[in-house]
């Protein structure tokens, strides 16, 4: 007579397994004990596992499925699981898996509760909804943070560089750097962000943008420009930072605080093809090399006027 019960059992435990291999699928090889409860596995299913080798334990909580060892992408995992429902990975970890910095010696985290494990960096902060996303199937903070995080941890010449690696990467969100600074004015890393980006601590107006554009001018002897004028194209209207129109030259000036957004990336780029096809030649510099490279911008500019 067969055991119905033993074949119920089998059938429950490999259903469970099948369960367990998808979702260790979905989070590079690791899962949570609060994963596995909502499976159908209890503490003594677990420990089964545990002692059979199909679990290993890799914090309280988070076990490797099959093998202890994984990816360095599992290792993330592993630390945001460990840190509960509201943890993301963050700071160095974060910028690693944004391949904007290459060194990332261990799991970092931020969370809102205090968290302490081995192997394992936890900030004890809440992170905004709209400052964390999902890259790889990991919560993660969104780029424009992870930068705002990283420059409270790391010298201001690797914040550069990093910076620039992003800029590369077009990796913006739906908030700059500069929404970051006025939500956070006071957060640790805040003066190395202004310093990167350019902006004093009360932020760079159009003012300030118009007296720079105008000095250079002078300084270089050229035609004096237009600022914030009123331009047709198509069917409204736009106001460049700087033009002539007589030769039809516009600057733009760019930064990651007002320009680092993914939205404002595509808008600039729909102007500048359709001033383009009317014969306008753009130039887009930022707020730091306007700051700091005034002649050679100068040089620029001198070219497509006399051109």
């Amino acid at each position: 007579m067969p055991n119905h019960r033993r074949i119920s059992h089998d059938s429950h435990g490999k259903s469970c397994d099948r369960a367990i291999a998808e979702l260790a699928g979905r989070q590079h090889g690791v899962v949570a004990r609060v994963q596995l409860g909502r499976i159908g596995l209890g503490r003594g299913a677990i420990e089964w596992r545990l002692a059979r080798g199909r679990l290993h334990r890799m914090h309280f909580g988070v076990y490797a499925v099959g093998h202890p060892v994984v990816t360095r992408e599992g290792r993330w995992m592993a630390a945001v699981l460990a840190g509960g429902p509201d943890a993301t990975l963050s700071h160095q970890a974060a910028a690693a898996l944004w391949d904007i910095r290459r060194v990332a010696h261990q799991p970092e985290i931020s969370c809102p509760r205090y968290l302490e494990r081995p192997g394992i960096r936890a900030y004890r902060r809440r992170v905004p909804a709209d400052e964390v996303t999902v890259e790889d199937g990991i919560p993660v903070t969104t780029p424009t943070r992870t930068l705002f995080d990283l420059a409270g941890v790391v010298p201001l010449a690797q914040l550069r560089r990093a910076v620039k690696e992003a800029d590369i990467r077009r990796l913006w969100g739906r908030l700059s750097l500069g929404d970051l600074l006025e939500r956070h004015p006071r957060r640790r890393g805040a003066p190395a962000i202004r310093a990167v980006i350019g902006t004093p601590d009360r932020g760079v107006t159009r003012n300030d943008v118009e007296e720079a554009l105008a000095a250079l001018a002078r300084r270089a002897r050229l035609p004096s420009p237009l600022f914030n004028t009123p331009l047709k194209l198509g069917p409204r209207f736009i106001e460049p930072d700087c033009m002539w129109p007589e030769q039809r030259v516009i600057v733009e000036v760019d930064g990651w605080e007002t320009h680092g957004t993914r939205d404002s990336f595509e808008s600039d780029r729909a102007r500048d093809r359709a001033l383009t096809a009317t014969g306008w030649r753009v130039i887009r510099v930022t707020w730091r090399q306007l700051r700091d490279e005034p002649e050679r911008i100068a040089r620029d500019v001198r070219a497509l006027l006399v051109g």
